[in-house]
């Protein structure tokens, strides 16, 4: 849609409507972080909270693996189109992260949880 057809009043609207979506968006984001918020902050004076505990491996792994696939099918592509140029970057830069987290994985810097056998 060309905005040189569109008379003034319609150009300000189409160009409202982003912002009015964004700052709802915000607004939401913002509630639903405070409603979390002080509901962990009823638990923990009820005494009813537990902290959860997240099993990271999986998700350095998981993600690697992606960011793995997705830069390497990037890099092949930004290759076969303009060879080797800046836009190569834009798959290889998600190749490198993604290497980053399997080498992370890998190296299994995790603190674990000491044995009750005593």
């Amino acid at each position: 849609m060309d905005t040189a057809t569109l008379t003034p009043s319609a150009q300000v609207i189409v160009s409202l409507i982003p912002i009015v979506g964004i700052a709802f968006g915000a607004v939401i984001i913002f509630f639903a972080l405070l409603w979390k918020h002080r509901e962990t902050k009823q638990r923990i004076l009820a005494g009813t909270y537990s902290p959860h505990s997240y099993n990271w491996k999986p998700f350095f792994l998981l993600t690697g693996l992606i960011l793995i696939g997705v830069g390497l099918v990037l890099s092949i592509m930004f290759l076969f189109m303009k060879g080797f140029s800046f836009m190569l970057l834009g798959g290889l830069i998600p190749l490198v992260i993604g290497l980053a987290f399997i080498i992370f994985y890998k190296a299994n810097i995790f603190k674990t949880q000491p044995d009750d056998k005593e």
